[in-house]
């Protein structure tokens, strides 16, 4: 019986690769489809957004943080696709107990390639998959131009900054940004911390919060000289098929 270990060092047993996917986490789920697997995933969150009309096909199992076991169960899955950050410990550990669980856990480009080739190998996609990744690195595997020092936010109330120790963290300094957030993951901040840093950039994510014109005039008045950018927060955080695109968005930001 083929035995397969994940990012979390975890083992699971997958003897035949499986027929019925479900996925916990949107950038995963749409890879998977890139993969060629579309049917044989059977249940998603309501964010996996990528592809479009995706979730009107697919059962949706709740979110990324708030799953419906009963639903997950009724689905009969013969493999799970998680990961750490985006999933919770507890949840996890109980479909771990009835289904075979394959977690994710990607701080850096070379996780996400090992995630996409061990996935690939566990769907006997593995061809593809290395594609895929060999996609990846032409677009990405490259020197961006310095654009400066940055603050990357992802809330508004409070205010949430991306800080060290993260995936996107690794992304802002390869698309040429200085993350001036020194604390690891995700630390509140007030609006005096960010003016005494005088960041040359702002940086307003899409996702989480869906940030929007109206709030670059709010930071703009207390920032009057960094050049303030709503960014597209998919390209800095998606770890899947999604970062084909980001090196070409990150030589037009």
């Amino acid at each position: 019986m083929p035995y397969h270990k994940d990012q979390l060092n975890r083992t699971i047993s997958l003897p035949n690769p499986p027929k019925r996917i479900v996925s916990l986490v949107p950038s995963q789920t749409e890879f998977l489809v890139d993969l060629g697997l579309r049917d044989k995933i059977v249940g998603v969150t309501k964010f996996c957004i990528h592809p479009k009309g995706l979730k009107k096909e697919i059962t949706v199992i709740g979110g990324t943080k708030n799953f419906h076991f009963d639903k997950i169960e009724s689905l009969q899955p013969d493999l799970i696709i998680g990961n750490k950050e985006e999933n919770y410990q507890e949840g996890i550990e109980k479909l771990a107990e009835k289904f075979p669980v394959w977690m994710s856990d990607i701080y850096t480009l070379e996780d996400a390639y090992r995630m996409i080739l061990s996935i690939g190998e566990l769907t006997d996609t593995f061809s593809k998959a290395n594609e895929i990744v060999s996609e990846i690195k032409h677009g990405l595997e490259k020197e961006f131009k310095l654009k400066g020092s940055a603050i990357y936010l992802i809330w508004k109330d409070p205010l949430i900054a991306v800080g060290s120790n993260t995936f996107i963290d690794f992304m802002l300094e390869k698309a040429g940004f200085k993350n001036l957030i020194n604390p690891s993951r995700y630390p509140e901040i007030d609006l005096e911390e960010i003016v005494n840093l005088n960041p040359q950039f702002l940086l307003l994510s899409s996702e989480p919060f869906p940030f929007e014109e109206k709030h670059i005039l709010f930071f703009q008045e207390k920032l009057p000289k960094t050049k303030i950018k709503i960014v597209d927060g998919e390209m800095f955080s998606w770890y899947g098929s999604r970062l084909l695109f980001a090196g070409r968005y990150f030589e037009s930001i």
